[in-house]
């Protein structure tokens, strides 16, 4: 891809490093995890390794690199494998952001350290049957008891809940009612474990086969009271706050399916013959590549323009949040929109090849459309988008 001029050396040179292991590791493999619907532990600690759990992380814990980095390795393995993509997205994005954001130092220290070098897994169950797009409809509670927050409720549609390396699930919770009537919904740390708490088995879903993904319940699951993340009551403002962060990981996702898409696409359309000549020196087979390297080009703009705030603003440059919201919103929105489409004409350009599994589009086919929804649905996007127009009500 054309590199952004903000773009350092150290960005340029971590894209060949990861590219280089997802080109050896992971694209001949990606089938048969798929198939298995598993991503081994090897796979993981071995990116642990290569220190793609630390990037963006605190210093002192061994974090490395910035937000825009950590996109490019998401970027990078969701080329080849969007499970293995979204895995790493989640266990950075919900495992350990939150933890390294809003815990206390003894939750940092006893968390982070194998978080951040791939030797475990974290979850964040947000999601409920009746709470998803509308997160603070939330009906799993806590309630303190003798010093201990005693939870009850269920979860769904939770990644990395149930992978051998899962050792922490982040649990959001009503933990009592405002003074308006509200309720109001705080944020728990429960271990792997913990007893009451079930990890139920495996949804079988349309895409992201080998990503690991559960609902989870909780009846009567004790922890202690220093196990509440952060402020009590600040739960869902704690889910906001990293929500942005999610949704431009999630276009960097995106980007890699996008990506994957073109290049197989206008691979398989110069080496194609129909009617005695490859089927891309016809305009309506090149056309549509054509389509595909211009919204590649065009989501890689929005995606590192994004990642660029956010860094500005760690590094303490002023960037409103509002427009860090809306450039979050925008890549989400249109990138997956564009992944989801660039599946379809890759698809259409492989024929009835394209429908057979044993070629990466028929994967990427069924894993895109879940970029949609995840990390906040295209309609959501499109109502925060909307609301910094003036147009919707709050």
């Amino acid at each position: 891809m054309d590199e952004l001029d903000w773009m350092t050396e150290d960005h340029r040179e971590l894209r060949r490093v990861v590219a280089d292991f997802a080109a050896r590791e992971v694209g001949p493999h990606a089938a048969r995890w798929d198939a298995e619907h598993r991503i081994p532990a090897a796979v993981l600690t071995a990116l642990g390794d290569l220190g793609v759990f630390a990037l963006g992380g605190p210093e002192e814990f061994g974090g490395i690199g910035d937000f825009t980095s950590l996109c490019i390795a998401i970027e990078e393995l969701g080329r080849h494998d969007q499970s293995l993509g979204i895995t790493v997205e989640a266990a950075v994005g919900l495992g350990i952001n939150p933890v390294a954001t809003f815990g206390t130092r003894d939750q940092q220290e006893r968390w982070l350290p194998d978080l951040m070098a791939g030797r475990a897994l974290a979850a964040f169950g947000l999601t409920e049957p009746e709470a998803g797009s509308d997160a603070a409809a939330t009906r799993t509670r806590a309630d303190l008891v003798d010093g201990r927050w005693v939870l009850n409720g269920s979860k769904q549609f939770i990644t990395n809940s149930g992978h051998e390396l899962t050792r922490l699930v982040t649990v959001t919770a009503r933990t009592g009612v405002r003074d308006d009537g509200r309720p109001e919904v705080s944020t728990i740390l429960v271990p792997a474990g913990t007893p009451g708490l079930t990890v139920e088995p495996a949804y079988a879903k349309l895409g992201w086969h080998a990503s690991d993904t559960h609902p989870v319940t909780l009846v009567d699951v004790s922890v202690p009271a220093e196990n509440l993340l952060g402020e009590r009551g600040r739960g869902f403002a704690q889910f906001l706050a990293v929500l942005d962060d999610g949704r431009v990981a999630i276009a960097a996702l995106a980007l890699g399916c996008l990506r994957a898409c073109r290049d197989l696409a206008a691979g398989y359309a110069r080496e194609r013959t129909s009617f005695g000549a490859p089927i891309g020196s016809r305009q309506g087979i090149a056309f549509q590549v054509a389509d595909l390297d211009a919204w590649c080009r065009a989501a890689h703009l929005l995606v590192y323009s994004a990642a660029a705030m956010k860094d500005a603003a760690a590094h303490g440059e002023r960037v409103p949040a509002d427009a860090y919201a809306r450039a979050a919103a925008v890549a989400k929105l249109q990138v997956t929109e564009w992944a989801v489409a660039a599946t379809r004409v890759a698809t259409q350009v492989f024929g009835g090849y394209g429908f057979m599994e044993e070629y990466p589009v028929a994967r990427l086919y069924r894993d895109a459309k879940v970029l949609e929804i995840g990390e906040g649905t295209s309609e959501v996007q499109r109502m925060v988008l909307a609301r910094g127009l003036g147009l919707l009500q709050r």
